[in-house]
């Protein structure tokens, strides 16, 4: 068996991302802190217990000092009295009144005068402190040379004391730091837990749940807002597709219903060729019709994705609107309606994508305006580089209330503004609405007084 072709596969496999680790808020800065803590105790506890030692190496310093002085002075009353019998007679008295202390004299010549015989502690390796002096002699010949060691056994115990106190105390103090920071923190995220908890119980069924804290957090009010309106943007959009499926559904069901219905009653019975072919030709108009609506679908769902015009070098205006006119001659003289084309402006735009708004706008303008009207096309430049291009006809009056949404897919005004003669899908103005964004442009609409204006703006 050929085992690399079974290795080969797996050789090229990339292996899966491993997920990224998560870390507690609270644990990590109790960590940092109680570690700042302990690094500022210790370096405060350090400087105290430096000071502590310094207070024992002076009361030591001085402690020599101070006995050191004494020998002298009993040394040179001794010697002055009896020589060196009398100080050592005095030394050994010394020596039995003073424990923890070691005294060593020498002569001159380096030979040893004196030295205690039994000193209460190891003087070569007991923690101590040592001070050399000397002696002048009453017969003027050279000094005595002494050597007087104190225990620091006792103040070397206190150290160590002090030193595992002020250690325990640092750990302590970094401890409870820790321990009440996880504490204080855990609490102070408690608002997030809430909003964590409410996100978690939102759900299709309940889009129109927002975050609420009891008490407002000012850190935490910008992302609350921020969320609510995404929320509301998400409510909205997914209203907007379930009408839109909706109304996709019941704007395809009609052609294919017809088509169904016609292709049954061809083959109820047997037809003659002319029969059949009027029942294909009524078929292809559904076809073509569905085909429409499904291509503006497609185009208002790249619009959606954010795709932008694709513009030319600048063309005037008036020419694109001249150019749809005549498209539309045809229509306007069987309405028997005027066109009026007022200003200009030139303009870097998708030259296609405009004109095919303009026809949707004149389109519309030519089905609902009244017979005999006229028609008026307006090109208005404004303020920077936008240009306004309305259309308005005269006709039936558009409510108030339903000019928000008349760029809305597949919305129908009322039954007044419906051709049932030449119906239509519906998606004319909202193809406008997306052509003006494409363009980083806006739609509007008014109507007053049996006046309907419509039309979109072009940003340069």
């Amino acid at each position: 068996m050929n085992t690399h072709a079974l290795d080969s596969p797996l050789k090229g496999e990339a292996r899966p991302a491993s997920p990224p680790c998560h870390y507690s808020i609270g644990k990590r800065l109790s960590l940092l802190l109680a570690l700042q803590t302990i690094v500022g105790l210790g370096v405060l506890l350090a400087v105290i217990y430096g000071g502590t030692y310094m207070l024992f190496k002076t009361k030591q310093e001085e402690e020599l000092r101070a006995y050191s002085t004494v020998l002298v002075e009993v040394l040179r009353d001794a010697d002055a009295k009896g020589g060196e019998a009398e100080m050592l007679h005095k030394l050994e008295w010394l020596a039995e009144r003073r424990p923890g202390t070691f005294v060593q004299m020498l002569r001159a010549d380096g030979t040893e005068l004196y030295r205690d015989a039994a000193p209460t502690f190891n003087v070569e390796r007991a923690p101590s402190r040592e001070q050399r002096f000397e002696v002048p002699r009453a017969d003027g010949t050279a000094p005595l040379t002494g050597r007087l060691v104190i225990d620091c056994t006792r103040d070397a115990q206190h150290g160590q004391r002090i030193a595992l106190l002020l250690v325990l105390a640092t750990l302590a103090g970094g401890g409870f730091v820790a321990w009440a920071t996880y504490w204080r923190v855990r609490c102070s995220l408690r608002p997030l837990l809430d909003l964590a908890a409410q996100t978690r119980a939102i759900d299709v069924g309940r889009l129109d749940q927002r975050l609420t804290l009891p008490e407002p957090v000012e850190e935490l009010q910008p992302l609350i807002e921020q969320f609510n309106g995404l929320m509301q943007r998400v409510e909205r959009t997914y209203a907007q597709l379930e009408g839109f499926n909706a109304d996709v559904a019941h704007e395809l069901r009609t052609p294919l219903a017809n088509l169904i219905g016609q292709t049954e009653v061809a083959l109820s019975r047997e037809r003659s060729a002319a029969e059949l072919e009027d029942v294909l030709v009524s078929n292809l108009e559904e076809l073509q019709r569905m085909a429409g609506i499904v291509n503006d679908m497609l185009f208002l769902a790249q619009a959606d994705r954010g795709v932008k015009a694709r513009r030319g070098a600048p063309v005037s205006l008036a020419q694109v609107v001249s150019q749809v006119v005549e498209f539309h001659e045809a229509p306007i003289e069987e309405q028997q309606l005027s066109v009026e084309v007022e200003g200009d402006a030139r303009i870097a735009m998708d030259e296609p994508l405009v004109k095919r708004a303009l026809s949707n706008l004149l389109g519309n303008a030519i089905r609902y305006a009244e017979k005999g009207s006229r028609l008026g096309v307006r090109i208005v430049r404004e303020s920077g580089d936008s240009v306004r291009l309305w259309v308005e006809n005269v006709g039936p009056a558009i409510a108030p209330e339903h000019l928000p949404r008349l760029f809305d897919r597949f919305f129908r005004a009322d039954a007044a503004r419906c051709e049932l003669e030449k119906p239509h899908h519906g998606l004319g103005l909202s193809i406008v609405a997306a052509i003006a964004r494409m363009h980083d442009g806006f739609p509007a609409a008014e109507s007053s007084e049996g006046t309907t204006r419509v039309g979109f703006s072009l940003q340069a």
